[in-house]
């Protein structure tokens, strides 16, 4: 069984056992949080969403709240001798998903 979940703004393919990163949340790690924006949910029989499926949710354990790569972002003018590198590390949080209840 499978389900397609929104958080963050994002859309994701989340299976039961499975390790997902999404945009942080404020939960604590070790702690379960529950999903209920589920927009499908696949196995022997589907169930599709106008926009979110009745009753359906994701439930999912905190396993670590850090912070991406970082990504280095370079602004340059031509023939102004402008020059600007600033940096950008994305929070987000890792989430191992316990169930999913359809």
């Amino acid at each position: 069984m499978y389900a397609i979940i929104e958080t963050g703004g994002k859309q994701l393919k989340v299976e039961e056992g499975a390790k997902i990163f999404v945009e942080k949340l404020e939960a604590e790690v070790g702690s379960e949080i529950t999903i209920d924006k589920v927009l499908f949910v696949g196995g022997e029989k589907s169930k599709i969403g106008t926009p979110y499926v009745k009753g359906a949710s994701v439930t999912c354990k905190v396993e670590k709240q850090g912070k991406a790569d970082k990504i280095r972002v370079f602004k340059y003018k031509a023939k102004a001798n402008e020059r600007k590198t600033i940096g950008h590390r994305q929070p987000y949080t890792r989430l191992i998903v316990k169930t999913i209840n359809a």
